[in-house]
């Protein structure tokens, strides 16, 4: 069983910007601690073979340089890699190119995963907030804690499925409030930020959106 709420509090969520060439920028940062050595954490975020185990068989070359595949959703070039502190790559989905930061930090009670997302802030932003990323990391999250704490694998098909029940709906209308609050607190209009949540639950749930 999962424990929805236990999780949706276990994770830290920020939002911010940034300016980058192409102009401005956001920042969707999520992080959790896993009562794991980092050595561990990190292979089970690089290694190909456990990364399909919680989150999407991975395909590609993953050293600086070299291009990555995730099944059915992003794939971009890995920037850096310095086991086991950080890597970066690119992030190439729908058509956008986002940059993201995995960074690992050793402490009392384990190992702190990080991973920053660095955003356009096109119309996709403007519509959905940083709950449009920030409820996929979530579940990404999630499904890490699942398969450090069991080592049990979760096919795509099972994964589908579970964000389809109540439970995982649930999951993801809590995650997208949490988003709301983040980007609140970043300065958003609460209204506004109101109105990108209910957008991004309805998109993640089929539920209707508020009017």
């Amino acid at each position: 069983m999962i424990d929805v709420v236990q999780q949706i509090n276990a994770v830290r969520r920020q939002v911010g910007s940034q300016v980058i060439e192409a102009g401005q920028a956001r920042t969707v940062i999520i992080s959790q601690v896993y009562p794991v050595p980092a050595e561990d954490l990190w292979d089970a975020c690089t290694s190909p073979e456990r990364i399909r185990r919680w989150f999407l068989p991975v395909s590609g070359d993953l050293r600086p340089g070299g291009h990555y595949q995730l099944e059915g959703n992003a794939g971009g070039t890995v920037q850096a890699c310095e086991p086991p502190n950080r890597f970066s790559a690119s992030w190439e989905f729908g058509g956008q190119v986002s940059w993201i930061e995995v960074r690992l930090t050793p402490g009392r009670r384990g190992t702190r995963l990080q991973i920053e997302h660095l955003i356009p802030a096109d119309e996709r932003w403007a519509e959905f907030g940083p709950g449009a990323v920030g409820v996929g990391w979530d579940m990404a999250l999630l499904g890490l804690a699942g398969h450090l704490s069991s080592g049990t694998a979760v096919s795509p098909e099972e994964g589908a499925a579970w964000a389809a029940s109540p439970e995982g709906r649930q999951f993801m209308t809590l995650s997208s409030q949490r988003w709301e609050k983040a980007d609140a607190m970043a300065g958003t209009d609460a209204s506004t930020a109101r109105a990108a949540a209910e957008r991004t639950i309805a998109a993640y749930t089929g539920a209707a959106p508020a009017s």
